[in-house]
């Protein structure tokens, strides 16, 4: 792959959800999509499994479980997937997790960042290498409100070589108790615009465009 579709600004690089059963989140998700989510792959590393599908140009969704037939891994997983809350939180269905933003130097931007934001660890499924911010205990930053951070090494995601099921991201929403301040922080990542922010208990939802309509993925 070559090019660079990254342009100096942060850009959305994907979205995720979490399941407790990757096979019963995607057949879960057909239902309510009409769209099958097809298998992406393994995380060694972290002992998750994925599934993945374009959502429109140069966004992707990934659908994230822990891999039952891996080994525990030698450090906490990401996407808080060791965490009883999260656990609780996906048992009964596919919930939003985090989303995950795009950046042209991602050690200039993480050194930049008023908050910690996490090891950067270099990481691999199959033939992809990325970089990805990753806090060393798998927690998301502020609970996923805030994205995770990427860097593709030569600044082009994958999501052109997945399938096109015609789901496509409308928007992404952010509720917080206190939306001024989270707007205050993404305006000085350089995110805001991204999302949007509204005033509510803390989640996350995701607005898609489906072949069966509108839905809200939360």
């Amino acid at each position: 792959m070559t090019g660079n579709i990254y342009p100096p600004s942060p850009k959305i690089d994907h979205f995720v959800m979490g399941c407790h059963h990757l096979a019963a989140g995607q057949a879960e998700l057909q239902a309510r999509l009409g769209i099958a989510i097809p298998d992406g792959g393994k995380h060694p590393v972290m002992s998750t499994h994925n599934a993945l599908i374009q959502a429109g140009g140069d966004i992707y969704f990934e659908l994230i479980a822990i891999d039952p037939e891996a080994p525990p891994p030698d450090r906490p997983r990401w996407f808080s997937l060791d965490d009883p809350k999260t656990h609780a939180h996906i048992d009964i269905k596919p919930r939003a997790l985090c989303w995950v933003v795009g950046v042209h130097d991602l050690d200039a931007f993480a050194a930049q960042s008023p908050i910690n934001l996490g090891r950067i660890l270099s990481l691999a499924r199959g033939n992809l290498r990325w970089r990805l911010t990753v806090p060393d205990d798998g927690h998301l930053p502020m609970g996923g409100l805030i994205p995770g951070f990427i860097e593709w090494p030569d600044g082009k995601n994958p999501s052109q070589d997945m399938p096109d099921n015609a789901l496509r991201l409308n928007q992404i929403t952010i509720s917080s108790p206190e939306p001024h301040q989270m707007t205050e922080l993404m305006t000085v990542l350089g995110i805001d615009g991204l999302a949007n922010v509204v005033k509510g208990s803390a989640g996350l939802s995701f607005d898609v465009k489906t072949p069966k309509g509108r839905v809200i993925l939360d």
